[in-house]
């Protein structure tokens, strides 16, 4: 069974230089864990984007906590640039290790299945190949007469995946739906650290309806509850995106004094940002 901790205890986990993977905003966001880590001053993370991500990474760039950036994209999607990310890049404050969508959830799955590496054919003639010299071009070794390059990516083992979900059983299983991403993540990672809405009674894994979107206790490392865990992000089923918020959000991150006012509101007291989810109910 998956043991059961306070948020702070969670965030509590991650240890400074750890590998970190974080899913997209479309994905089960953990922004209470990304706030909890905030408040607890976690540095020289090797944040991993799976694939890509929004407000967390900023907010954890911004906040110092982020050495390298392992990315397809970290943007705000409609209202613009991830603005603590933009600085950060421009400023020099982080390294930067550019990727593509595809080529991170290969090498995720290479680390889900065991194997050093995996092959993808799709950055053949990109200009990622000159930055990322850890990517290896080589001849397909079951082609007749050679001349059939492809790319060799390492297999990408976090030491931490995060994420939140709508619920969990008394056993530690998790109920992710459609959410496979998160699957990978945690069959990659060293460790999985998740929160949740709440923790319901019963055995997931024992109802045909909901267990072919659960993810077994033996993948997760510790749960912690976290009501209205993915504000200002959306819960699909639970609550919407808070769309004004994160207006705001990028309104004032635009400049390092706005950013620090934003997390002197919304991040030095987790209560606060759980109010103002319920108020926007």
């Amino acid at each position: 069974m998956s043991e059961a901790l306070s948020l702070d205890r969670l965030a509590g986990r991650v240890a400074d230089g750890a590998m970190l993977a974080l899913p997209p905003d479309y994905s089960f966001v953990p922004m209470a864990a990304v706030r909890a880590l905030v408040r607890r001053g976690v540095r020289a993370l090797h944040l991993l984007t799976a694939p890509q991500a929004g407000i967390a990474a900023d907010l954890l760039i911004g906040a110092g906590c982020v050495a390298t950036v392992e990315t397809a994209a970290v943007s705000l999607g409609e209202l613009g640039n991830a603005p603590r990310f933009s600085a950060a890049v421009e400023g020099g404050d982080v390294a930067i290790q550019e990727s593509t969508c595809p080529a991170i959830h290969a090498a995720l799955q290479a680390a889900e299945k065991g194997v050093p590496f995996m092959p993808l054919r799709g950055l053949i003639g990109s200009d990622l190949l000159r930055v990322r010299p850890d990517w290896q071009v080589i001849d397909n070794p079951l082609a007749e007469g050679g001349g059939d390059p492809i790319v060799l990516l390492p297999a990408l083992r976090p030491d931490v995946a995060l994420f939140h979900a709508p619920f969990a059983d008394e056993h530690g299983n998790v109920w992710l739906g459609a959410r496979r991403e998160l699957v990978t993540m945690a069959h990659a990672a060293k460790e999985s650290l998740v929160t949740v809405e709440e923790v319901r009674p019963g055995d997931l894994l024992a109802d045909e309806t909901l267990a072919a979107g659960t993810l077994p206790a033996l993948y997760i490392t510790a749960l912690a509850e976290a009501p209205q865990g993915a504000w200002p992000l959306g819960l699909s089923g639970r609550y919407e995106t808070d769309r004004a918020h994160l207006a705001e959000y990028a309104r004032l991150a635009a400049s390092e004094e706005g950013f620090v006012a934003y997390c002197a509101e919304h991040v030095a007291d987790e209560s606060t940002g759980a109010a103002a989810a319920c108020a926007a109910e």
